[in-house]
């Protein structure tokens, strides 16, 4: 979901959502590029972290104060938005994330390790569940080079434990593992694939309403966790 889309989602009229998504496309991006501190658009960000460490050098622009004063503050606004779409459309701010373990004085030095290598995609969470599945849990591809292990109920919500738990895991293609990181789909008791009404072109990235998973008992507290907290119903 973009950025102008998720606004509306969350209930801002077009007109307001049309300024914000105009105003970090344009006026934003360009002071920011033109003062040395991105070389790309803002648009291009896609951490929240990323963002939170620019945003103070962008608001400090002599531009920036002038323009945001006499717009009515609509410039700061802006930034607050995108933030919040940064924080919420599934950005996963793995550095903060490896940070937060790293830090954490409860957790032993093996611990750490294991909970590193999950976060990054890699260990014994990613063998386990390559283990139990082999192959996409959808399609069936076996390339494993390509697919990604990616956790059911979100990092960010998942206790330690839930973080390298088996059943806390699907083996999924990249375009599978990113609509379904992102809530546009999400996976019915039976396995039935469940496609949100947000997800227009879902078929032009081959995900289909027939699709199917063949899932275990186990799996099932952390799929209901994603069906009524990860998945946009609209």
């Amino acid at each position: 979901m973009n950025f102008y889309d998720w606004m509306i989602y969350k209930g801002l009229s077009k007109s307001s959502a049309r300024s914000y998504d105009g105003a970090l496309r344009g006026a934003l991006s360009e002071w920011a590029m033109d003062g040395g501190l991105i070389s790309g658009p803002l648009t291009a960000l896609t951490s929240s972290s990323a963002l939170g460490a620019l945003s103070p050098s962008i608001q400090e622009l002599p531009v920036f104060k002038e323009r945001n004063a006499r717009g009515h503050h609509m410039y700061s606004a802006t930034l607050s938005q995108f933030a919040a779409y940064l924080a919420s459309n599934g950005s996963d701010d793995m550095q903060a994330d490896l940070e937060q373990i790293i830090s954490d004085p409860t957790t032993t030095a093996t611990e750490k390790t294991a909970l590193i290598k999950s976060r990054i995609g890699q260990g014994a969470f990613r063998d386990k569940v390559l283990l139990h599945w082999t192959g996409c849990a959808v399609t069936g591809f076996n390339d494993t080079s390509l697919l990604v292990a990616s956790h059911i109920k979100p990092w960010k919500k998942s206790t330690n434990s839930e973080r390298l738990d088996q059943w806390n895991g699907l083996l999924l293609s990249p375009n599978l593992d990113k609509a379904f990181d992102k809530g546009f789909i999400t996976f019915e008791m039976d396995g039935s694939i469940r496609l949100s009404p947000l997800f227009i072109e879902a078929a032009k990235l081959g995900i289909t309403s027939d699709m199917k998973i063949a899932l275990k008992p186990d799996h099932e507290k952390y799929m209901a966790h994603h069906r009524t907290e990860e998945f946009k119903g609209g």
